[in-house]
């Protein structure tokens, strides 16, 4: 994909599929803004893939369960670039455990990053795409967030709700030529996964037609096609990258 001349801000973008995407897009042409929670991490990450790729990187802190540090990146954003073509809101959290002795606590801290996050995200950046008359808002939800999934009620009703905030969001910004997708993934081989015995991850395998655990790279490539102008005429979809497990 050419992304070259975009500009791109990432939430969660210092590590796992965050930097996978923050990556792709680099490498594709886009300079970057990097928000992350953790200020020393993310600084590291936006000077490695500077070095990397040779974009502009700018890193953020940012809790983007809070509106007004959404704001100030957003700002921050553009002030440096002048512009800011592309939001991928991919921050999240889990706090698994079964429903019926899950914490309020827990159910609270997921909602608040990982949906109320998204909506900060989209809120903020709306009136900038809105004036630019083009953007690209991209949300990664999950397919837990479709089909359910044992122990997660909270992050599969936050990521549910992603996919219904997502299309609201695209008719909403659809006349400004703003386009809103959500991308799903299934099993994806992080650190989480890493640490599965090799039972649980044969049972997971076996949920998958493909018959293996997707990367981190293989969302990121998705949501560069989303960023893309290829994808000018995709608004309100949800993409599921899981290896066929929802059909």
């Amino acid at each position: 994909m050419n992304l070259r001349g975009k500009v791109a801000l990432i939430t969660g973008g210092a590590q796992g599929i965050g930097r996978a995407i923050s990556r792709e897009l680099a490498v594709c042409g886009a300079d970057l803004s990097l928000a992350d929670i953790n200020l020393t991490r993310v600084e590291e990450t936006a000077a490695a893939l500077a070095e990397e790729t040779g974009r502009q990187v700018l890193p953020l802190k940012m809790d983007v369960s809070i509106l007004e540090e959404v704001e100030e990146g957003i700002k921050k954003t553009v002030d440096k670039y002048n512009r800011l073509d592309i939001l991928v809101n991919n921050a999240g959290v889990t706090r698994d455990g079964l429903l019926v002795r899950m914490s309020e606590t827990d159910w609270d801290t997921v909602i608040q990053i990982n949906l109320k996050g998204t909506f900060h995200g989209i809120r903020a950046v709306s009136r900038v795409m809105m004036k630019q008359r083009s953007g690209r808002i991209i949300n990664i939800a999950s397919v837990v967030g479709l089909m359910g999934n044992v122990g997660q009620a909270n992050y599969s009703a936050s990521k549910a709700g992603v996919i219904g905030l997502t299309k609201t969001s695209a008719r909403e910004l659809a006349p400004r030529a703003v386009t809103v997708n959500a991308v799903a993934p299934g099993f994806i081989k992080t650190a989480m996964t890493d640490v599965l015995s090799e039972d649980a991850k044969q049972n997971l395998l076996k949920q998958i037609p493909l018959g293996r655990l997707g990367t981190p790279e293989d969302v990121a490539k998705v949501v560069a096609f989303l960023a893309s102008e290829e994808a000018a005429y995709i608004t309100g979809q949800v993409l599921t990258v899981d290896g066929g497990m929802v059909m």
